[in-house]
């Protein structure tokens, strides 16, 4: 399940998460078009509009492998054993005198909230942003999936030519499953700042890779989950 708009930025963004995409020329070829799928199996057996995004990988490059568990819009419980399944990130998270400043976690939770338009007219949608260091906004998208809105933002920064996301990072509404930190890693965000808490799985994928992980974010206050030593409070 998604929320229409700026497809191939999810596309992009899915397709980093899982399979090899991960350099510029990766994907040779991206596009959008309206196609008309055949629901005959359907008990309406009618022609329904549908948005289709094709995409072409470069030679040599690995598709989107079959997945050994069950995921869910949540995956907020999830096997153990993907913490070992998971390769890591492919780039560095975060510079070695990178520090993240405490305070810009509230600044930026407000900056995102500014741009859910949707979310104002429906009260029903997520949102993720990507920010830099120093807290400059840099795009934000809105989906009824959280884990679509973060393809999203992933997609728009590769297609933008500001991937890997080192250094950046990834603001959420909601909690913090384990997908959620699964798609900050493949993106090499260097922290991820949320509105509510995190799964336990997620906490111990962050922590492996040392990635800081911020929750409950409100005004005035903050949990750290992993990479403390990287906030600067």
């Amino acid at each position: 399940m998604r929320t229409p708009g700026h497809d191939i930025e999810m596309a992009c963004g899915w397709l980093i998460n899982e399979s090899d995409v991960f350099e510029p020329g990766d994907i040779a070829t991206v596009k959008e078009f309206p196609g008309r799928a055949d629901e005959a199996e359907s008990v309406a057996k009618e022609l329904e509009e549908i948005d289709t995004v094709l995409v072409t990988l470069a030679p040599g490059v690995q598709g989107p492998r079959p997945k050994s568990f069950m995921t869910t819009s949540a995956c907020g419980v999830c096997s153990s054993d993907l913490l070992a399944a998971f390769a890591g990130p492919k780039a560095s998270l975060a510079s070695p005198d990178w520090i993240m400043d405490a305070h810009l976690c509230g600044a930026m939770m407000d900056e995102m909230r500014q741009h859910q338009k949707m979310f104002d007219k429906t009260g029903s949608l997520h949102a993720a942003a990507i920010f830099t260091q120093s807290g400059e906004f840099l795009h934000a998208r809105e989906d009824v999936g959280r884990h679509n809105a973060v393809d999203k933002v992933v997609g728009k920064a590769y297609l933008d030519g500001i991937f890997p996301l080192t250094n950046h990072v990834l603001v959420v509404s909601g909690r913090i499953s384990y997908e959620i930190v699964h798609k900050a890693l493949t993106a090499s965000v260097a922290a991820i700042v949320a509105v509510s808490g995190p799964t336990t799985l997620a906490v111990d994928l962050a922590r492996e890779h040392d990635l800081v992980l911020i929750g409950f974010t409100r005004e005035g206050g903050f949990n750290i989950y992993s990479g403390a030593e990287k906030v600067a409070i």
